[in-house]
């Protein structure tokens, strides 16, 4: 029986992977780098310090990082300001199931705490949530399990009774390291052959996910009846 789930939050609770693609396609530009959005392939999942690294790997050591940080942050705000947060479909149904089964619930995000709780907060979500743990609290960012593991510690649960939701290879690769059931639900990556063997289930959107729980009543120990099977 699931007595804990965790949310990843980028491109999994919000549509702000795409977001940031086109910021940094647009700051990419500005800079004289060109079009940078495809690199979000390669660093979806890693916190700040190995993103940064990817970076001036692939550019070179002298690479700005932190003033294309700051740039694209500041697009990114521009975008939220004028549209608002993109909020995945079944984000609110799927809270509030897992609200009524009377689950434990954590964030395991590779973004800062400060923007994390800021993107929680401005969709009335942060409040739902027993733990959010964040990249800077950890030593090693996904793939590695630590984020996954602190945070089933956060919530007093064992990680084999606790469920993923992820959308990111480095994501699922942390949470199945930690000894965690995932369900994936894509976002910028659908192509899940490279993690299939790590995967509970795979569901087209958090509305599939709630609507599992409510098919499966208080046992959750089967695998997903609604789930695209692995």
């Amino acid at each position: 029986m699931f007595q804990a789930v965790v949310f990843d939050m980028d491109g999994l609770m919000f549509d702000t992977e795409r977001m940031i693609q086109r910021s940094w396609d647009v700051v990419g530009v500005r800079m004289g780098f060109g079009k940078m959005g495809k690199d979000i392939y390669h660093t979806l999942g890693l916190n700040n310090a190995e993103r940064e690294r990817y970076f001036k790997d692939t550019y070179g050591e002298d690479f700005p990082y932190l003033e294309f940080r700051e740039n694209y942050r500041a697009e990114v705000h521009r975008d939220t300001v004028e549209n608002g947060t993109p909020v995945k479909k079944g984000l609110y149904e799927l809270l509030e199931v897992l609200r009524e089964k009377k689950l434990r619930l954590a964030v395991a995000t590779s973004s800062s705490y400060e923007s994390a709780a800021r993107l929680l907060e401005e969709t009335a979500v942060f409040d739902y949530f027993d733990a959010v743990v964040t990249g800077n609290m950890v030593e090693h960012s996904k793939p590695a399990p630590d984020i996954y593991e602190k945070a089933c510690t956060a919530l007093g649960v064992s990680p084999e009774y606790a469920l993923a939701l992820e959308d990111s290879y480095n994501g699922i690769r942390s949470a199945h390291a930690a000894g965690m059931k995932v369900i994936m639900i894509p976002d910028l990556l659908t192509d899940s052959a490279c993690v299939d063997d790590l995967l509970y289930g795979k569901m087209d959107s958090l509305s599939e996910v709630a609507e599992m729980f409510r098919k499966n009543g208080d046992d959750h120990s089967g695998q997903p009846s609604c789930a695209k099977q692995i």
